[in-house]
């Protein structure tokens, strides 16, 4: 597994799009409804893809909706508080969506975070942890940088398993989790599980070779590359427009 950087540069948000605000309004006219396994609910359908992403919905929707998304990326954070709640409660319960979210690792701390969500395994769960993660986001960071420059130094020669469970430390994830049903006995397992981090550092190489993604966050529309929002447009704004289109 390639080693990655722990310096506190790693932590900026340097692959990390650009959004913005933007008052155009789009049509929310309600969906016909694809009916749900058991007479359930769609988002509590969570699959993992051949891709490694963790769908949420009905697999066989009509539009599938990718998100490449960074958990120290603080547009991902944005997207995840204004656009995903949007995008679950009015187009994935209808089934006629369905929404995968692979995880673009850019750092150490990504890694140690992504491995706490993805612990979950492929349920409701981890979309759970990931949403509420991202609320977290501003503090991690905050808590991570103030680390001395000199305990960060030391990781350098400590295997990646130590450096993401070190993170997780340096960030209080284990309790964070543990007040959230994941016990830290298996979070420790997590955070040690090398197969895992590095299938994440795979999704992200992925990412980049066969779709070009330098950015997060970055979405795909049916395998497609969605448009990025321009000056003065969020992600949401963009991207729900061009599920509205895809929908027909």
């Amino acid at each position: 597994m390639k080693k990655l950087s722990l310096f506190a540069a790693a932590l900026m948000v340097s692959a990390c799009g650009e959004g913005g605000n933007n008052t155009a309004a789009t049509s929310n006219a309600p969906l016909e409804q694809v009916a749900a396994p058991n007479g359930g609910d769609w988002t509590k359908t969570v699959t993992q893809t051949a891709e490694g992403g963790m769908l949420m919905g009905n697999p066989d929707a009509k539009v599938k909706v990718v998100e490449f998304g960074s958990m120290t990326c603080h547009i991902c954070q944005e997207f995840a508080a204004e656009g995903e709640p949007k995008l679950v409660e009015n187009y994935v319960k209808s089934g006629q969506v369905s929404y995968e979210f692979r995880n673009f690792v850019r750092d150490p701390l990504d890694i140690s975070m992504s491995l706490i969500t993805r612990c979950a395994g492929a349920t409701p769960q981890f979309f759970q942890l990931t949403q509420a993660l991202y609320a977290e986001q501003p503090r991690i960071l905050e808590q991570v940088q103030k680390v001395p420059p000199q305990q960060l130094q030391a990781l350098q020669s400590a295997s990646p398993a130590q450096q993401f469970g070190q993170f997780a430390q340096f960030a209080g994830l284990q309790a964070w989790a543990a007040q959230r049903g994941l016990p830290s006995g298996k979070t420790s397992q997590c955070l040690a599980n090398q197969a895992e981090a590095e299938r994440l550092v795979q999704i992200t190489s992925d990412a980049s070779s066969q779709y070009e993604v330098t950015g997060t966050p970055t979405f795909l529309l049916n395998g497609e590359l969605a448009d990025p929002p321009q000056p003065g447009q969020t992600h949401w704004q963009v991207l729900e427009r061009q599920i509205r289109s895809a929908l027909g």
